[in-house]
């Protein structure tokens, strides 16, 4: 008995989740009166058989996917039935002809089961039990601590008729919130003057095309990933609290109790786990972030926003390993060179990145996470929803303060005098962070100089005595006299959609730019042998103002395919033209960054 109160309890908290939002507009259609067809009233539906055939649906088959195997693939089948009814029925709210015509045959085996049996059955009981049936058969509620036990030890023992009427005394706990919202808007519209009518035939078209909406999300797979990031309210700490009180323990549940602990990984944490290669660890599994606050950052190493975000994320890293905190990187390349691993390994441990790094080079994970930039960070919660985004540098603070918050929500209430636990909770301030070399800080102040890319690809501000010739060798002459934020090509060049590269010794690139810091990606060429160059800053040596990859004379080597720093003044900032010359041919060019 006590389960079965469990179980209804944490069907009726299921109403605060996010995941209860797909259900709303299909319940909400029996508040609204159907409609007046070929001069008599429509066929509408019913509260009470449809939130039955909600339960029966979802219970069945979710005790059935326990089994795995055929029943799993029967799921599936059901779920697209399930979908394909469910946006037929919007569809027949916004047609009351269509309406009429598809609840015809439901009505009629209504109809005579009720003539048969005299029960005085209203007729659309039928139409409306097949409806719940459908949205059982689609609705997927966010899976608690209650619902993982029973559902875990349903996966360990297969499936029964206990589980069965659990999973049906849940989701009739889950039903009841429905039916007070349903009620409440019933009599809601019953309440209103006769003269709304033309209101309530637009408020069914609005919920009938909701409906349907609905059953396209979740058919293309939104459904979830569109509720992710709704707010919830805290119910797992009450349904936890429920099964100390109650002492729920299911047969087989022993082995699943770890599971229930901590709620399942889902949404697109889940696909974390499926790249296909990995830096400074093997691989993770489900049990290393299951339950734990995970901060994702996307990156590319030769991005220079990225590198300036990577102290910060490393000292996060660092600093709350201990309270909980897991740290994934997420690499997806811009450039082709960025996809080979073992790049991203070595930029890895010279850029001093220590934590897992995903390899993301075909963006399966960018995808899963509908990632929009370099770098982004994702706080995600011990619960799987995404809390947090960040896009592009800055607003650190912010974001370690979302990464307190979220480690003192996953954890009991920490000791007050425990300094490392005042960190967690947000009560300390946030400490500030100074990176060197290419992860130092930009001067926003006087960056006057957006990034700019040298192939024809999404090359911009190019000037010169030759128009660019693509993918083909050419000589090109050099602009006289450069404007601010425009560069130019002089010598021997091939310009790929990507990168250009160096014909010959002498060929040069020369940019007029207004920054502290001036870098470049560039690569060796196809033979992977060093390429030696020179810098100069209006016309001399860069001296002080060298960057960390040349010396104060000017010269370099590029020995491997990365972002080098070639300026970083150290006066006021003001306009100057900078100018590489190539001594060896092969070097590409590929971007020019500032900071």
């Amino acid at each position: 008995m006590a389960s079965l109160i469990l179980a209804y309890l944490a069907g009726v908290l299921t109403f605060a989740a996010p995941c209860i939002l797909p259900l709303l507009p299909i319940v909400a259609a029996p508040a609204v009166p159907a409609p007046v067809v070929s001069g008599r009233p429509g066929r509408g539906f019913r509260a009470l058989p449809l939130l039955l055939g909600l339960a029966v649906a979802f219970a069945v088959s979710a005790s059935l996917a326990a089994a795995g195997g055929w029943a799993v693939a029967a799921n599936q089948y059901g779920r697209a039935l399930g979908l394909a009814l469910v946006a037929l029925f919007g569809l027949a709210m916004i047609w009351p002809a269509l309406a009429d015509r598809l609840a015809a045959p439901l009505v009629t085996v209504g109809a005579r089961l009720a003539a048969r049996f005299n029960t005085g059955a209203d007729r659309t009981v039928v139409s409306s039990l097949v409806l719940g049936l459908a949205t059982g058969l689609v609705w997927a509620p966010c899976a608690g601590p209650v619902l993982g036990l029973i559902l875990s030890a349903a996966a360990l023992r297969g499936p029964g008729l206990d589980t069965t009427l659990l999973l049906f005394v849940y989701a009739l706990g889950a039903a009841t919130p429905l039916a007070i919202v349903m009620a409440g808007g019933g009599r809601l519209i019953r309440a209103l003057p006769p003269g709304a009518s033309r209101w309530t035939e637009s408020l069914r078209r609005l919920v009938g095309g909701t409906v349907v909406a609905t059953a396209v999300m979740g058919a293309a797979g939104l459904d979830s990933r569109l509720f992710l990031g709704v707010p919830a309210l805290a119910t797992d700490k009450v349904e936890r609290a429920l099964v100390k009180v109650l002492g729920f323990h299911p047969v087989g549940a022993a082995q699943a109790a770890t599971l229930a602990a901590t709620p399942p990984l889902t949404g697109p944490l889940a696909d974390v786990l499926k790249a296909k290669a990995w830096v400074n660890t093997p691989g993770l599994t489900a049990d290393a972030l299951r339950g734990h606050v995970v901060l994702v950052n996307f990156w590319t190493y030769s991005c220079i926003n990225c590198l300036r975000a990577l102290p910060h994320v490393r000292q996060w890293a660092a600093r709350y390993k201990d309270r909980g905190l897991v740290v994934v990187g997420v690499h997806t390349p811009e450039f082709a060179f960025e996809r080979d691993v073992d790049n991203i390994t070595r930029a890895a441990a010279t850029l001093d990145v220590t934590y897992p790094v995903a390899v993301d080079s075909d963006y399966r994970i960018w995808r899963a996470f509908d990632n929009q930039a370099w770098p982004a960070l994702y706080v995600v919660g011990a619960d799987g929803r995404v809390l947090y985004q960040a896009f592009g540098e800055g607003d650190y603070d912010k974001t370690e303060r979302v990464i307190r918050k979220a480690l003192a929500d996953a954890q009991a209430a920490p000791a007050a005098q425990d300094p490392a636990a005042q960190i967690s909770a947000g009560r300390a301030p946030v400490p500030a962070v100074q990176g060197e070399g290419t992860q130092a800080a930009a001067d926003l102040n006087d960056l006057g100089s957006p990034e700019t890319y040298v192939g024809y690809g999404e090359g911009q501000r190019y000037s010169g005595g030759d128009d660019i010739v693509a993918d083909a060798p050419a000589r090109y002459r050099p602009a006289a006299n450069l404007r601010l934020n425009r560069w130019t090509l002089a010598g021997d060049w091939t310009v790929g959609r990507e990168f250009a590269t160096a014909g010959q010794a002498g060929a040069r690139i020369a940019y007029r730019f207004h920054a502290r810091d001036l870098h470049l990606v560039l690569a060796p060429g196809a033979d992977g042998q060093p390429v030696r160059f020179r810098v100069r800053i209006d016309g001399a040596a860069p001296g002080a103002d060298h960057g960390t990859d040349v010396d104060a004379d000017g010269t370099g080597t590029v020995r491997a395919a990365k972002l080098y720093q070639l300026v970083r003044q150290s006066g006021p900032v003001a306009d100057h033209t900078f100018e590489i010359e190539f001594l060896d041919p092969g070097a590409r060019a590929y971007a020019f960054t500032f900071g």
